[in-house]
C-alpha cells in the first residue's frame, strides 16, 4: 500500500495548526487570499508587515524543508498555458467567494461557518467538474 497519503494528513495537520495559531496570537483568519488581497487593495496597510512575514514564510519554509526529502514531484503539468489558465482561474474564484480553500476549508468550517462550509463544498464539486472535463473530457491534464 502507498503511504504518500500520510504526507497530505502532515500538510492538513500543519495548516490547520497554523490557521489555530494565527487566529489566536492576532484575532483574524489564516486565509491566504485575504492576506494577499489586503497587500494589493490597501486594507491591510495597518498590518502590512504581519502580510509580509506570513507570506514570506509561507515561501521559504518548503525551501528550507527541501534539503530533508531530497526532490519533490508534484505531477504538474508542463502545459503553460494550462498553468496560467488554472492560476487565473483560482485568483478569480478566490476573489468571488471572499476566501480561499484555507480561509473556507480549514479556518471557516473549524469555526462552523455555514459560508465556509458552503464554499467548502463549492470548490471541491467545482475541482471534481473540472477534472472529469480537463483531464478525462479534454485530455490536457
Amino acid at each position: 500500500m502507498e503511504q504518500d497519503w500520510i504526507w497530505g494528513l502532515i500538510g492538513g495537520l500543519v495548516i490547520g495548526t497554523g490557521g489555530a495559531f494565527y487566529l489566536l496570537a492576532n484575532g483574524r483568519i489564516m486565509g491566504a487570499s485575504g492576506i494577499i488581497g489586503g497587500l494589493i487593495d490597501g486594507t491591510g496597510h495597518d498590518t502590512k508587515w504581519e502580510r509580509i512575514a506570513f507570506l514570506v514564510g509561507l515561501a521559504l519554509l518548503p525551501l528550507l524543508l527541501l534539503p530533508l526529502y531530497g526532490t519533490v514531484d508534484t505531477h504538474v503539468t508542463s502545459n503553460v498555458p494550462v498553468l496560467i489558465a488554472a492560476g487565473l482561474l483560482v485568483g478569480i474564484g478566490t476573489r468571488l467567494a471572499n476566501g480561499c480553500t484555507s480561509g473556507h476549508g480549514v479556518c471557516g468550517m473549524s469555526r462552523l461557518s455555514l459560508r465556509g462550509f458552503a464554499a467548502t463544498f463549492a470548490y471541491i464539486f467545482a475541482g471534481g467538474v473540472g477534472v472529469i472535463i480537463f483531464r478525462h473530457l479534454l485530455g490536457v491534464i
